[in-house]
């Protein structure tokens, strides 16, 4: 598809900022995957539509 930003398996991930809330802080922030990749942490990424609640 042109001009869509879908990805098909197999395809990297383009890299995002996404902001973050620590439950147990109170704190807010911000994490990228970029960040994730130089950490060397496992991801996984998902999209549940049609649910607006806190996963």
């Amino acid at each position: 598809m042109e001009g869509c930003c879908a990805l098909r398996i197999g395809e990297k991930a383009p890299d995002f900022r996404l902001d973050t809330f620590e439950p147990t802080s109170g704190g807010f922030g911000e994490i990228s995957l970029e960040e994730l990749k130089k950490q060397g942490k496992w991801t996984i990424l998902f999209f549940y539509p049609a649910d607006f609640t806190f996963v």
